[in-house]
């Protein structure tokens, strides 16, 4: 029996530092589930003297990569840096040198995940990233081994905490989404520039890289259409609750005949709906199996020990399939060719919000618009707008394509009794 496993860390930020607490603190827990102690080997730091809030040997610290990915002492390196360009350098140093490795980078999975995959697997090693997607929650794992025998046809989550803080804190307290994002970076819960987040790039990221398990298909970034929350007024978070429904930035993978969808956008809940009720920064992921039917994942989506927690959950299967001799033989190349729908295939209720000239003749052109489609109205508001000649018009759409909706959404535009289509937002749930 090994004495001992040894890790290496590629960083020591807010992560990392959770991964430390961790070792130090669940060694008992963890040599009971690998069969022997957990030792650290090595952590790669940028600046050595900078005071951290975990307690780190000097003689453990390095400034040099090779020491941790080409150290021979060591069996699992750990990436916790950040950033896509040298940590997938070094990933792939790690793995030429027989190298297990668990990473929590989501960037860097979802735009180099399938490369590394084929490298891990060539030098018959592990490659883990459960810590890439929605942080404590175990969805990486749930899909490749818990649902593995059924048949994934959709997931929907919240997959960002930061927008998730933001659009709570706006429906909640009625503020404007420049306030509340000044908040939430005053809490950390939002970076400075926090463009990733608020555009829906971070969530589109996890989504791919969800939609490429769930589906077992190579789904890109650019696969995946993104829609962020920067254009969300209180206006259109108040008309959400009047009607019945709820604003959540929303990851969706959908799979029909074979054929898949991938987005992020805004989009209106029910209020009844499981996901509605996701507040603050927390993160949820509903996924819809052939088998097991209707199944959800909550948990904290970010932070230092629930996603260090993530970390080490990976770490764990890796050191025991170190000791079964078994490592790289998980990795699976995609099963099906990647089949994106068209614009025709893809099908949802719309929830809409129009200035319209308040006048006689105005409501009619409008509905014969819709009516021209074939798309009929499930939720209808018409308001004057005080002071002015101007009407406002609240519509939540029956199903229809999306290439339809963009049809009727410029046709509108361009009609004269419109002043403006002020928003327009995807609907999901309900009959």
């Amino acid at each position: 029996m090994e004495q001992k496993i040894s890790v290496g860390l590629l960083g020591l930020g807010t992560v990392g530092t959770g991964v430390i607490k961790i070792i130090k603190g669940h060694q008992e827990q963890l040599t009971h589930q690998v069969g022997c102690p957990v030792h650290i080997e090595k952590v790669l730091v940028r600046d050595m003297k900078k005071k951290r809030s975990v307690e780190v040997e000097e003689h453990l610290l390095t400034e040099n990569p090779f020491d941790v990915v080409a150290n021979p002492n060591i069996d699992v390196v750990i990436e916790v840096m950040g950033g896509v360009k040298e940590a997938k350098e070094w990933i792939l140093e790690a793995l030429k040198h027989k190298k297990n490795v668990v990473t929590a980078n989501k960037d860097l999975v979802a735009l180099h995940g399938a490369e590394l995959l084929q490298v891990a697997q060539k030098n018959e090693c592990d490659l883990f990233y459960e810590a890439s997607v929605a942080g404590g929650i175990p969805i990486i794992r749930s899909l490749v081994e818990g649902l593995s025998s059924d048949r994934i046809k959709k997931m929907m989550g919240i997959v960002n905490g930061t927008t998730n803080f933001i659009l709570t804190k706006m429906s909640k307290a009625g503020s404007s989404y420049e306030d509340v994002l000044q908040e939430a970076q005053r809490l950390g819960y939002a970076e400075s520039d926090p463009t990733s987040d608020v555009e829906g790039l971070d969530a589109a990221r996890k989504m791919a890289i969800l939609a490429s398990l769930g589906f077992s298909m190579n789904i890109h970034l650019e696969d995946v259409s993104a829609r962020g929350i920067s254009s969300v007024t209180e206006e259109d978070l108040h008309y959400c609750d009047q009607l019945g429904y709820t604003m959540k930035l929303i990851g969706l993978a959908q799979r029909d005949e074979g054929r898949v969808e991938v987005s992020v956008e805004p989009t209106l809940l029910p209020n009844e709906h499981p996901l509605a009720a996701v507040n603050d920064e927390y993160n949820a992921v509903y996924v819809y199996g052939e088998a097991v039917g209707e199944t959800m994942f909550y948990g904290p989506g970010a932070g230092s020990l629930p996603t260090a927690t993530a970390v080490m959950s990976d770490v764990v299967t890796v050191m025991k399939n170190m000791r079964l001799g078994v490592t790289g033989r998980s990795i699976k190349a995609p099963l099906y060719e990647k089949q994106l729908k068209t614009d025709v295939e893809i099908q949802s209720k719309y929830f809409m919000r129009l200035h319209v000239l308040d006048k006689a003749g105005t409501f009619s052109a409008i509905t014969s618009l819709f009516a021209d489609h074939d798309v009929s109205f499930e939720k209808l508001l018409q308001l004057p707008i005080e002071g002015t000649e101007v009407a406002e018009i609240i519509i939540i759409t029956h199903k229809t394509t999306k290439r339809i909706y963009e049809d009727i959404y410029q046709k509108l535009n361009n009609l004269d009794v419109v002043q403006s289509v002020e928003s327009s937002y995807r609907v999901e749930g309900g009959k």
